[in-house]
């Protein structure tokens, strides 16, 4: 059973479904339903590693508060030894509009500023024993960017030039992204392999994902979905399947499409796992 330690966000979100995403002006819309549930990066990460058979270790940051008890509760539930910092904060909470061809609108409520952590220890014993540490974009992860054992970090939509994201890419031995914001991803993985990654990842929605390695490009596509029933958490599920296997001992293109088919099953279903 591999272990995976994971630094990085967790929330309480609440999903509005919509028919379409609301224009920029003022006027009324009506759901077609709601609901609230876990949400954010670490957690997605952390519920689909623990689906896939990993072991896991999530170290976040929660408020005192029932939103944070509820986060905790559901990924101590599926198995996930949770290191919960808690701030003097709220927990973090996403209000996220949705349509029914995959669009999503994110808006933060709340974030939590974590000032005086109280579980390093343990923390950092975990990232220790780990065989992989996911260091996701969230500031009271930043610090073990510096563990030892092979950094993963998934940079999301990012743009190739935001400053924010450069010390986890500096630090990634394995970089992920989607091609959101990113241009030309070939050139863009091909660069940090290059710059010493061991591996790039771009997920390229429909079109399916691809890898850079020092061999070069490996392709991808996407599995189909006879529909879409959520798009939270796909791009977790992606990246659980691909490290997973990874960790399995299956090469660049056998990992691309366990990613696929785990993501596909993740858009299939309501929850992110």
């Amino acid at each position: 059973m591999p272990k995976v330690f994971i630094a990085g966000p967790v929330s309480w979100n609440r999903l509005v479904q919509l028919d379409r995403l609301p224009e920029a002006r003022p006027h009324t819309v009506f759901a077609r339903g709601h609901r609230e549930t876990v949400g954010a990066t670490s957690a997605g990460k952390a519920l689909n590693l623990a689906k896939l058979g990993a072991q896991v270790t999530l170290r976040t940051v929660v408020g005192d508060d029932p939103a944070g008890r509820e986060v905790v509760r559901v990924l101590a539930g599926a198995g996930i030894e949770v290191i919960a910092e808690v701030a003097d904060t709220p927990t973090e909470q996403h209000l996220n509009l949705m349509d029914p061809h995959g669009g999503r609108l994110s808006v933060y409520l709340e974030l939590p500023s974590l000032t005086q952590p109280r579980h390093d220890a343990a923390a950092w014993a975990a990232a220790r024993a780990a065989d992989a540490v996911v260091v996701d974009l969230a500031d009271h992860a930043r610090p073990f960017l510096a563990a030892d054992a092979p950094i993963w970090c998934d940079l999301h939509d990012y743009d190739g030039a935001a400053e924010y994201h450069r010390d986890f890419l500096a630090a990634a031995a394995h970089v992920f992204l989607n091609d959101d914001a990113i241009g030309d991803p070939e050139s863009f993985l091909t660069a940090r392999v290059r710059a010493g990654a061991e591996t790039a990842v771009a997920t390229l929605g429909a079109r399916g994902a691809m890898a850079a390695t020092a061999a070069g490009i490996e392709r991808v596509d996407a599995v189909e979905v006879a529909e879409i029933v959520d798009t939270n958490g796909a791009g977790d599920a992606f990246f659980a399947g691909f490290l997973v296997a990874r960790l399995a001992g299956a090469d660049v293109r056998a990992a691309l499409h366990a990613g696929a088919e785990h993501a596909a099953r993740c858009l299939a279903s309501p929850d992110l796992a």
